[in-house]
């Protein structure tokens, strides 16, 4: 049976480019909340991102039940910042008896700090379409990441990811 997998990580620690080669060792489909949010709203989502952001993940859920029950394999590149979006997540797709797989992006802290500053230096210099990263979004987004707690253990670290 086709399953669901999940990235879980911060902001900017390798999430959709673990998910785009992954997408091709197990023919999955991506479902990506901020390459439709960059899609459709560019840059001018302001104080609306995390409405629209919520509702997207709501819909990508109903979705991959779909795609899976159509032989599928899904990826949902959300994040799963928080213990319990992640519990959640779990219910969800067991009480629809669909696998669920999480996959942890695990960087160290200079590492996460050096993929910020490449990140926002290809969006200055190349037009890159990504969110850039300030001082306050990185603080937010280390505060509002939970760590995997050590009873998730159905959880699988994905260690080291570097770009293409």
């Amino acid at each position: 049976m086709p399953k669901v997998i999940i990235t879980v990580g911060r902001i900017c620690s390798g999430k959709s480019t673990y998910c785009k080669r992954l997408a091709k060792e197990i023919n999955a489909v991506i479902f990506s909340v901020d390459e439709l949010t960059l899609t459709l709203l560019g840059q001018q989502a302001g104080d609306k991102l995390s409405e629209y952001v919520e509702k997207l993940e709501a819909y990508f859920l109903q979705k991959a039940v779909q795609t899976v029950h159509n032989g599928v394999n899904v990826i949902i590149d959300i994040g799963l910042w928080t213990r319990g979006e992640r519990d959640e997540v779990r219910a969800f797709f067991k009480e629809r008896n669909i696998p669920l797989e999480l996959h942890c992006i695990d960087i160290d802290d200079n590492e996460w700090q050096r993929r910020i500053d490449e990140r926002n230096a290809d969006i200055k210099a190349n037009g890159r379409a990504d969110y850039f990263v300030d001082e306050g979004l990185a603080k937010k987004a280390a505060a509002l990441f939970e760590p995997i707690g050590e009873d998730e253990k159905d959880v699988i670290y994905i260690k080291d990811q570097r770009r293409e």
